[in-house]
């Protein structure tokens, strides 16, 4: 018997990097899972591996910046088995650039529109549904990069301070409704969105060199106590935590998942 026996969760970007840890943990603690992507081949893969495991997978595409998207995925999922007990609003994206002017308005709107704004629509999408059936989940992925500013992240740090806002906003607005809202702030994770990153800071984005890892590891050296990086899996821990029973009289809280790296 897992924690999430019987349950169905939605994450959205739930096909790849942290999203598929999360769906694939989801379902280890019993959940049958709706992957919401964009990308519906890496989802249905991600799906596979969930069906592996004995549970169920399927997969709705979802564009989080756009409500009608967002309305049409919910109503499928929501028909799928009749219901939705969890939301992980998981996807996220960093921008095309990093670094002090190399920044641009699109890459603020991007930010803007995914990580923030499309944790809102879906949220909202949702809310009648959870209202109905009287109560249920919903997990926000932030980030460490919202606990504070910092140089050439502009955009992508203050989309995850509002997305931290936003859980505590969600959590009074949805309390009264059996609702519980969290956030989960991963910390240093290799995932594709680090190896472009990677790329942009050492100024050289040949796989020859991303792969190196340098400034990665670096970050971990000289920023973690606990000297590892976090996997895509620790993350999922923490979500199946705040969307299990174990969590029910915990709210609006953000909790860094991050080998110490934020202690707050």
């Amino acid at each position: 018997m897992g924690r999430l026996d019987k349950r169905i969760a939605v994450v959205t970007g739930g096909g790849r990097g942290i999203g598929r840890g999360i769906s694939l943990v989801l379902a280890d603690e019993g959940a049958d899972i709706v992957i919401a992507d964009i990308d519906r081949e890496n989802a249905w893969d991600t799906a596979k591996e969930i069906e592996q495991k004995g549970r169920k997978a399927t997969v709705v595409e979802m564009d989080v910046t756009n409500a009608g998207s967002v309305e049409a995925a919910l109503t499928e999922a929501i028909g799928w088995q009749g219901h939705v007990d969890i939301l992980v609003n998981n996807a996220g994206v960093v921008g095309s650039n990093v670094g002090g002017g190399a920044i641009t308005a699109q890459d603020w709107d991007a930010c803007y529109e995914v990580n923030l704004k499309g944790m809102w629509t879906v949220t909202r999408a949702l809310v009648p549904h959870l209202r109905e059936q009287g109560g249920g989940k919903v997990v926000n992925i932030a980030s460490i990069a919202g606990r504070h500013g910092g140089a050439g992240l502009a955009h992508y740090n203050a989309s995850k301070a509002g997305a931290i806002s936003l859980t505590q906003s969600l959590a009074h607005e949805l309390g009264p409704m059996n609702v519980n809202v969290n956030a989960v702030c991963p910390g240093l994770l290799w995932t594709d969105m680090w190896r472009h990153l990677e790329a942009a800071i050492s100024g050289d984005d040949t796989p020859e060199v991303v792969d190196r890892r340098q400034v990665f590891e670096r970050f971990i050296k000289t920023n973690c106590p606990l000297q590892r990086e976090q996997t895509p899996e620790d993350i999922g821990q923490a979500v199946a935590f705040f969307a299990s029973d174990a969590a029910k009289n915990i709210t609006g809280q953000s909790l860094n998942v991050d080998g110490g790296i934020e202690m707050n």
